[in-house]
């Protein structure tokens, strides 16, 4: 099955994987404390603003997760002292779905020192929910955060069974994790 880009948020744990029928010529790398998706030094140019993002920051207390340019001010709201649910809601709705040729929605997850939240913006919906459990959303198909077995508690072992789960076409994924010192983070590019 084919669901786009997608992301699994746990109470201690996230992941984001890219996988992509288009832009299959990229990878995770990490830039000025992020976690950046950028074409491949192969990969033929193009002008979509959409292949490039950070796909996850941090701040002392929290970290966010997600498949476009919504990552950046959701981290700033989080520095600001909102809440996550407000970051996410606020955000999701300003940059809404993206205006591409299949109206893929934005996702994006929290994780802050104390709870985790997901959330999407669809064509016809904002959903931001509070999550206990391991909770998968996705651009297509699984657009609808739902409980999924998830057993990853450090940031390789995330971005590993992300890139690793039986959905078509992983190109790279990203992990992230709480620790007693902050948040680690893990990239894995299939290599």
């Amino acid at each position: 099955m084919y669901v786009g880009r997608f992301l699994v948020v746990a109470p201690d744990v996230a992941a984001y994987r890219v996988s992509s029928r288009s832009f299959p010529n990229r990878q995770v790398i990490e830039r000025d404390g992020a976690l950046t998706v950028s074409p491949t030094p192969d990969a033929p140019e193009t002008d979509n603003p959409y292949i490039s993002y950070n796909c996850v920051r941090t701040t002392d207390d929290s970290a966010v997760v997600g498949n476009g340019s919504q990552v950046d001010p959701i981290t700033e709201k989080l520095e600001l002292g909102y809440p996550a649910r407000d970051a996410l809601a606020e955000s999701l709705l300003a940059l809404d779905y993206e205006k591409d040729d299949y109206d893929t929605p934005r996702i994006a997850g929290v994780l802050t020192s104390d709870s985790a939240s997901i959330g999407i913006v669809r064509r016809d919906a904002l959903l931001v929910r509070e999550v206990e459990e391991p909770t998968l959303v996705a651009t297509y198909e699984k657009d609808t955060p739902e409980s999924f077995a998830f057993g990853a508690e450090t940031a390789a072992e995330a971005a590993r069974e992300a890139y690793d789960l039986d959905f078509e076409h992983a190109v790279c994924a990203a992990g992230v994790a709480r620790t007693d010192d902050g948040f680690s983070l893990a990239i894995e590019n299939g290599n």
